[in-house]
Formats: structure tokens, sequence, C-alpha cells
């Protein structure tokens, strides 16, 4: 695959048989970020787990100081006693049955979902349809809730998930490279230690096997995972 001169460049900086210390590798991503647009610098990290067992999922959600960077448009699922409370909090859609029925027209025009506790019997009928984007709600993430106006606000201020998926990696996004290093940093740290807090007690061996990160049009920086868990 040929890449383009900016990709060459930035590819250059980076010494792919290094293990860098965190700081050095946001240092370098941030450099690498050359696009015409603010890229988004995405985490990668492969835990020592098999997902293939319910003792054994990673998966929660966190807020990260600094946020994403990224203008949310979050959707919830509630009914007429609690629509006001989550268009108060900045909810750009709140609906019931209707927008369920939007939903399964196709309709997607959201980045994330919240739902009250009570609208999960019609929400649920949307798991083939959210379920592979990630977008299903789920009280381990603190998406289904009977406080959706709290949910909402911590969306808006950049609250992500994080879950393993099939090969047993976890990507996220931490932020900008506007962002400058030291405030991705804090997002890296919060975004990991919400991760190791998550270890489940099965999980036997090194727990995180490897970590990378990248900007959108940048190349993989490699990370040491020691210096992670220390």
């Amino acid at each position: 695959m040929k890449h383009g001169k900016k990709y060459v460049d930035s590819i250059k900086l980076v010494d792919r048989n290094t293990l860098y210390d965190v700081k050095d590798a946001l240092d370098i991503a941030v450099k690498t970020g050359k696009a015409k647009f603010d890229e988004t610098v995405e985490v990668h990290v492969r835990l020592g787990v098999d997902s293939r067992h319910a003792d054994q999922q990673v998966r929660g959600a966190v807020v990260l100081p600094h946020g994403t960077g990224k203008s949310i448009r979050v959707l919830v699922f509630a009914k007429p006693d609690k629509t006001q409370a989550a268009i108060d909090a900045g909810a750009d859609y709140v609906g019931a049955e209707e927008m369920v029925a939007k939903v399964q027209g196709g309709w997607m025009d959201f980045d994330v979902v919240i739902a009250s506790p009570d609208m999960m019997g019609m929400v649920g009928r949307l798991g083939k349809i959210l379920g592979p984007r990630g977008l299903m709600p789920s009280p381990k993430a603190g998406t289904v809730t009977p406080d959706v106006a709290k949910a909402v606000e911590e969306a808006k201020a950049g609250k992500i998930e994080y879950r393993l998926d099939k090969t047993n990696i976890i990507h996220c996004p931490i932020g900008k490279v506007s962002f400058g290093a030291d405030k991705l940093k804090d997002n890296f740290d919060t975004l990991l230690g919400a991760i190791i807090r998550a270890k489940p007690s099965a999980t036997k061996g090194q727990y995180i096997r490897s970590c990378a990160l990248a900007t959108t049009m940048g190349p993989g920086i490699k990370i040491n995972p020691a210096k992670i868990e220390a």
C-alpha cells in the first residue's frame, strides 16, 4: 500500500522496535498529526483475558478530564415523565416508542444511547442494530439508569465506554491532537486507570499485554506495558 508524503514523514518519527514511555509516545503522536483536520488520538490495549468467558469480560465507562474533543449526539429513550429532564441536560433526541421505530427504520444520527430502565423492554428490540455498533445501553456502562439527566451530562462532558472486542483488545479515543501531550496524558491515565481497576479476578498472568496509540492518519506508536501497570 502506498502512503502519502505526510504519513511517510510521520513514520520517520517512530522507531518500530522501541516501547515508549507514555509521555514520549504522546509527544510523538502530537507531532505525527499532520492532517488538515484535528486528528483523533486513539489508544489500543490488548488484555491478557479471554472475552469468551463471562468472568473475564472487561467493560465500563469513564469520564475523561478533558473530554474527547468531539461533539456528542445523545439519544435518550425515556417515557414522558423523564423527557424534559433529559432535554434540559442537553440530550439531542428524546422519545419512547416513536424513537425505537425510527431506529428500526434505519436512522442512526447519534453517538451515545441512554435509556431509563422502564424502556429496556422496547429498547431490547434494537439489540441487533445497536449491539454490533457498540451503542446498546448497558447498566455497567451507566447508560441504563433512572437518572437519565445525569447520564446525558456525563456523555456530553466526555464520558466514554470501554469494552473488549472479540480479539481481547479495547479501542478508545482519548482526545484530539490539538489537546497537546499533557492533556492527552491526563485522559490516557484516567482511561488506563479505569481499565486496570476493572481487571477480572479470574485473570492470570500479565493483564496488559500490549498498548499502542495512533492519530487518525498517523502510524502506530508502541507503549511499554510494564510502565503502565507500574
